[in-house]
C-alpha cells in the first residue's frame, strides 16, 4: 500500500492500544502487521483527559457500541520520538505509521510532521477526523468536515513529507466522497476511513444520568464497534468509487470476515482498535488464519486480488433490477415459530397466515419486501422471481 510492504493487512488503529511503544511492541509480538500511533501533537499543546471516558451499549452480553471521549495522546512529542526510534530498531519489518494532528496552521502541521517522520515512521496519518474535544480547539473534525481545509492541510504536509501520507477522514459529513477528492487534490497518497461516528450511548433510567457519566455531566463522543460497521463499509465504497487512492478501512472490524468485507469494497489494509480493547491483541491469530484459509480455498494468491471485487455490485437505486419477487417457505425446515407471520402482519403486507399449522404465503398480497427472510431464525424463507 502506497509503496510500503506490510507483513499482513491487519493494523492496530490509532487509539489506546497504541498509546506507547510498550503496547505497540506487544501487538507486534502477537503478529499485527503494522500500527498507527495514538495521535501526536506539537510542543506546547496541553492534553487533559476526563474520567471515566468510555461507556458501552450492549445487546444481551455483547457490546455492540462503545462511546469514547478520550483525547489524543497525553505524552510529549519528545517521548514519542524516542518510542518511534525504539520501535523501528526493534521491529524493522513492521509498518509504523505516525498519527499527527494540528490546528489549521501550516507551520504547526509542518513542524510536527517534520519531527515525527524524522524519528523514522514508515508513513504518516493525518488525523482530520477526531469528533470530540479536539474540534473545539480547531483541530480534528473541525478541519475534516471542510473540503477546502482538508485540501490545504494535505498540501501543506506534502510540501515537507518524504514518507507516504494518509488522510484519516470523518464519517460525520454529508458527502465523504467530496472530502476524499479534496484530500486527493491536496496530494494525499492514501485515505484512512473511518474515524468514530459522533453519538451518545444513552441514559441510565434509574438515576436519570448519562451512561457515560463524568460526575453528573457528559459530552457527545465517538461511537465505535460493530454498530458503525455498515457506515464504515458505505464510506469506504464511496471513497473507492470517487478516488484512485488506496484505502485503509476502519470501523467495527473484529474478525477476518469483517476485514474481508472492507477489502472487497476497496480497502487495501484494515485497522482495528475497539475489538482489541475488548478482547486483546491475540485476536490477530484468528484474523490471519481465517483470511489465509479463505484465500487458499478460493484460489487467491495476493490480498490485492480481492480488493474492490464487490464494488461493481453497488449501483444507483435507478439501476437496480425491478423484478417481481415473492416469498417461498420451506416447510420441512420450518420450526413453526411464526415470526414471519407476526412481522408480515404488523410490519409488512399481511401476506402470511397459518394453514395446517404452517405459515403460508398469499402470492397476491406478498410484495417481496424480504422482511420475513430477515426474521426467520431457520433460514427457510427465500424470495423467488415470479
Amino acid at each position: 500500500m502506497c509503496g510500503v510492504d506490510f507483513p499482513n493487512p491487519f493494523l492496530l488503529a490509532s487509539g489506546p492500544p497504541t498509546a506507547n511503544a510498550e503496547l505497540i511492541s506487544k501487538g507486534f509480538e502477537r503478529g499485527w502487521g503494522g500500527a498507527v500511533t495514538k495521535t501526536i501533537v506539537g510542543r506546547g499543546v496541553k492534553i487533559e483527559n476526563v474520567s471515566p471516558r468510555l461507556a458501552v451499549l450492549k445487546c444481551g452480553s455483547k457490546v455492540v457500541a462503545m462511546q469514547n471521549i478520550e483525547l489524543v495522546t497525553t505524552r510529549t512529542l519528545d517521548e514519542w520520538i524516542k518510542d518511534i526510534r525504539s520501535l523501528k530498531n526493534t521491529w524493522p519489518d513492521r509498518v509504523l505509521i505516525g498519527s499527527v494532528m494540528a490546528t489549521y496552521d501550516e507551520k504547526e502541521w509542518q513542524s510536527v510532521v517534520d519531527e515525527v517522520q524524522s524519528a523514522g515512521v514508515d508513513m504518516l496519518e493525518l488525523n482530520l477526523s477526531c469528533p470530540h474535544g479536539m474540534p473545539e480547539r480547531g483541530a480534528g473534525a473541525a478541519i475534516g468536515q471542510n473540503p477546502e481545509m482538508v485540501r490545504d492541510v494535505v498540501s501543506w504536509v506534502k510540501d515537507v513529507a518524504y514518507v507516504p501520507v494518509l488522510a484519516k477522514l470523518t464519517p460525520n459529513v454529508t458527502d465523504i466522497s467530496a472530502i476524499a477528492r479534496a484530500a486527493e487534490e491536496g496530494g494525499a497518497d492514501g485515505i484512512s476511513a473511518i474515524n468514530t461516528v459522533l453519538g451518545f450511548v444513552g441514559i441510565d433510567l434509574d438515576g436519570m444520568n448519562p451512561i457515560l457519566n463524568v460526575s453528573g455531566k457528559t459530552s457527545f463522543g465517538g461511537i465505535s464497534r460493530m454498530a458503525i460497521k455498515p457506515i464504515g463499509l458505505r464510506c469506504v465504497a464511496e471513497i473507492a468509487k470517487a478516488t484512485n487512492l488506496p484505502i485503509s478501512g476502519i470501523g467495527g472490524i473484529s474478525s477476518w470476515r469483517d476485514a474481508l468485507e472492507y477489502m472487497l469494497l476497496g480497502a487495501n489494509t484494515v485497522q482495528v482498535c475497539t475489538a482489541v480493547m475488548l478482547r486483546g491483541f491475540g485476536i490477530i491469530g484468528d484474523m490471519i488464519h481465517g483470511l489465509r484459509k479463505f484465500m487458499e480455498e478460493k484460489g487467491y494468491g495476493e490480498v490485492s486480488e480481492v480488493v474492490g471485487l464487490a464494488l461493481k455490485s453497488i449501483v444507483s437505486f435507478e439501476e437496480l433490477p425491478k423484478e417481481k419477487k415473492i416469498a417461498k417457505i420451506d416447510t420441512e425446515n420450518c420450526s413453526k415459530c411464526y415470526s414471519c407471520v407476526k412481522s408480515c402482519s404488523d410490519g409488512g403486507f399481511n401476506a402470511i397466515t397459518v394453514t395446517n399449522g404452517y405459515p403460508e404465503v398469499d402470492a397476491k398480497k406478498c410484495d417481496g419486501c424480504g422482511l420475513c427472510v430477515c426474521v426467520c431464525p431457520n433460514g427457510c424463507i427465500r424470495l423467488e422471481v415470479v
